[in-house]
């Protein structure tokens, strides 16, 4: 048994940014566990920029925000283990850990959770037709093309208009495919604002709102697929039914955090986000480990991802010197207008970051924090968007003096 002060489980955005914000704050025996050959996780094969503008001031490729933080780890001499695998985490913070070398198992005085998330399939969600080669996800279509060199189709259909599903559409208008359209089954886009337009305006490629794929028709290669209206309910409107010949079909339609892990130690979790339930600090219901990043929620920007992992370095540090002790409970209420909250409860009284996502867009929206009657806060906005990630922080003196706080959108 190999023990440790902090194991974090993954080495992409949230975990290298959590590794190094543990050893500034003075944490030594830390380490990594990355299941893949290289640190970097998802932003490997995001060459595209955006990436910093809130972090750094500064627009990064994937890589070279990844680098930014791999070059930190390695500078703190942060121990991380590749190619390496948990297949096993108990309650009591007992991991299990596979590789080329062997099998080991480490117990931890904390561990961190960031796994990250994976792509809803075609499976998930229930397409009809054949089984032909030539349907990808979007985020396997960005890796093949990215890292592997590979072509993965000439004419293409998009299902769904998440960020990924847009930013590959321009890639492969630039990698000379056709990009016939992007279907979204909602009346709205599921995008940031800034990809439909640099994406799909910018490369007159149509959007197609209430729209879905009925059908996939195609023997050895994907022919054709059947698209069609939906009715405000998700109902298909037959009389709308079109085929649109295409070789390829990429699926943009959601991410899902990876807690298998988290299940397999008996963390609870929350059927709203795919997440764990914590406290304002990251803290699970099983107390030493925490959870950050795309494994908590499903986040836009990796700059919050990374804003994230650090503040949860405050609530290890505070546990492993025993400084996190709970001074009260406030459950955290959804109100009107608002698909999620975190954290679900509060029982430090410390600053808090409130993170959640609207259920549908507006304009002229107020974010209301609420004690029973009693406004806490409250922010205004122009417009909001259920794709943009809303964060909001009340300070200790804000939270004193509270038993119960609601959030909503008016």
């Amino acid at each position: 048994m190999i023990n440790k002060d902090v194991v974090i489980i993954g080495g992409g955005a949230a975990g290298l940014a959590a590794a190094v914000a543990c050893r500034e704050k003075g944490i030594e025996d830390i380490l990594i566990i990355e299941r893949e050959s290289n640190l970097g996780g998802i932003l490997k094969q995001c060459i595209h920029d955006g990436f910093g503008l809130i972090k750094f001031q500064h627009s990064y490729t994937g890589p070279e925000y990844a680098q930014k933080y791999i070059d930190q780890v390695q500078e703190h001499g942060i121990e991380f283990l590749l190619d390496s695998m948990v297949i096993d985490i108990t309650s009591q913070k007992v991991l299990t850990v596979v590789n080329k070398s062997g099998l080991k198992k480490y117990r931890a005085k904390s561990i961190i959770l960031a796994m990250g998330c994976r792509e809803r399939t075609r499976g998930a969600i229930g397409i009809p037709g054949t089984r032909p080669a030539g349907i990808y996800t979007a985020g396997v279509a960005q890796n093949l093309i990215n890292i592997h060199n590979y072509m993965i189709g000439k004419e293409v259909v998009i299902l769904g208009s998440g960020d990924i599903g847009l930013i590959m559409a321009r890639r492969l208008m630039l990698e000379g495919a056709i990009v016939k359209m992007v279907l979204e089954l909602l009346p709205y886009g599921s995008g940031l604002p800034r990809n439909f337009n640099q994406c799909l305006a910018d490369y007159d490629i149509p959007l197609h709102l209430n729209h879905t794929v009925i059908d996939i028709k195609g023997q050895k290669r994907i022919e054709a697929i059947t698209m069609a209206k939906v009715d405000s309910k998700g109902k298909v409107i037959e009389s709308t039914c079109q085929e649109i010949s295409c070789d390829t079909l990429l699926l943009s339609v959601g991410l899902i955090p990876e807690n298998e892990l988290s299940k397999m130690a008996g963390i609870q979790l929350d059927p709203l986000t795919g997440g764990a339930l914590v406290d304002e600090y990251g803290q699970t219901t099983i107390n030493g480990i925490f959870t950050c990043g795309n494994v908590l929620q499903v986040h836009d920007i990796v700059d919050n991802v990374s804003l994230e992992a650090e503040h949860i370095a405050n609530g290890v540090e505070r546990y492993l010197s025993s400084l996190l002790k709970p001074k009260n409970s406030i459950k955290i209420e959804i109100g009107p207008g608002l698909r999620y909250v975190l954290p679900q409860h509060i029982q430090y009284l410390d600053d808090t970051v409130f993170s959640f996502r609207v259920k549908k867009p507006g304009n002229k929206k107020q974010i209301i924090f609420r004690n029973d009657n009693r406004i806490i806060k409250k922010k205004s906005f122009i417009r909001v968007n259920p794709a943009e990630m809303i964060r909001i922080k009340l300070t200790s003196s804000e939270l004193s003096d509270i038993k119960h706080l609601k959030v909503e959108l008016n």
